[in-house]
């Protein structure tokens, strides 16, 4: 399914995302530009060696049944903060997105590469403001993955 990004919705509230999650499985946040420029090429590349991947390279949502009876809302936040970074690491422009698609593989550092792909909403900056929120209220040191430091 193709959508536009002037049409997709937006999740506007950590809890309306938390919500979608709990409802669905097989969802994933994307740093981009968004679906309009992904979905042309349902391929990422790898930034060190420049090879083309499989499909595009997501954070999986999906709730591990190990999490238990934790918040949701800490486990979405949680992910979404993981790379809230990526904005200033891949420029202008770059933004999350959510959607729902099939792992066809892994890259490599691990993360899912996604296929079958239809984009279901933008998320908001205030989300990723309320989930740094939330997850630099727990205990613990949880800072964004950001190798580089630049976040």
């Amino acid at each position: 399914m193709s959508k536009s990004t002037q049409t997709m919705p937006v999740f506007d509230s950590l809890a309306a995302l938390t919500r979608v999650v709990t409802d669905r499985r097989g969802l994933y946040v994307r740093w981009s530009r968004g679906p309009g420029q992904d979905l042309r090429d349902v391929s990422s590349t790898d930034d060190l060696t420049g090879v083309p991947l499989p499909g595009l390279s997501a954070s999986p949502l999906d709730i591990e049944d190990w999490w238990g009876g934790r918040p949701p809302h800490v486990w979405v936040a949680r992910r979404l903060h993981d790379y809230c970074h990526f904005p200033h690491v891949k420029g202008s422009g770059t933004r999350p997105w959510v959607l729902h698609g099939t792992e066809a593989t892994r890259g490599p550092d691990n993360e899912p590469l996604v296929k079958d792909v239809e984009p279901l909403g933008w998320i908001a900056s205030r989300v990723i403001t309320e989930a740094t929120e939330v997850v630099t209220s727990q205990p613990g040191d949880w800072g964004p993955m950001d190798r580089n430091g630049a976040a």
